[in-house]
């Protein structure tokens, strides 16, 4: 899970390569499959990914060169196996805008994790649907979209307090059969106030 020993901080001074090899759409798939999934051949990503292994095999090496994934044991010497090193990759935001084109990277990578978003809330819903996955999950899934006024501080906190929880309770469940994967998206962005609808609150308070 998300412990310390399995995460991967990137310093955009030091990393800003390895950073922007990130930003291709299928290597962040990859990496993602190679995350939930174990290890794989280039071949067997291509078959979930509907890519060539000629493509899968090539961003595979680009991953490889920035040590987001290594060759894995080999079940026979035809085809290499490749793993993930960490099952997160993070970084500071504040060093990444005060770094040369940190901002527009940070920028790609979160619409990228939008996109995956809208992956998963379609393949929960056909799970759903299926029966794939029981009707025991209907109810605690979902989306939350909740707007609380925050200090930078308690949004902070509140990320801190989100990420040893997740850690808990993923440590607790790590033996229960009932277990499933589980994907989270969480989202802290804070919004400065609307000059526009500033205006026109003033405006109309003054005409009445």
């Amino acid at each position: 899970m998300d412990s310390e020993d399995r995460r991967r901080v990137l310093d955009p001074a030091q990393d800003g390569a390895a950073l922007k090899a990130l930003t291709h759409p299928l290597r962040l798939t990859l990496l993602g499959e190679l995350r939930q999934h174990g290890p794989a051949t280039a071949s067997e990503l291509a078959a979930r990914t509907g890519e060539s292994s000629a493509s899968t095999s090539y961003h595979l090496r680009v991953l490889a060169k920035y040590a987001f994934v290594v060759e894995a044991d080999h079940r026979d010497s035809r085809e290499r196996r490749w793993k993930s090193v960490h099952d997160v990759t993070s970084w500071s935001n504040e060093a990444m805008h005060a770094s040369p084109g940190g901002s527009v990277i940070l920028s790609v990578l979160r619409r990228r994790q939008i996109e995956h978003l809208q992956q998963s809330l379609d393949r929960h819903e056909a799970d759903l649907d299926s029966g794939r996955l029981g009707q025991e999950w209907q109810e605690p899934s979902g989306v939350s979209d909740s707007m609380p006024r925050l200090t930078p501080e308690s949004l902070a906190e509140l990320w801190e307090v989100f990420r040893a929880k997740t850690a808990e309770l993923a440590a607790r469940d790590a033996e229960d059969p009932r277990a499933e994967q589980v994907v989270l998206f969480t989202a802290g962005l804070p919004l400065a106030p609307d000059p526009v609808a500033g205006t026109d609150a003033a405006a109309a308070g003054d005409a009445s």
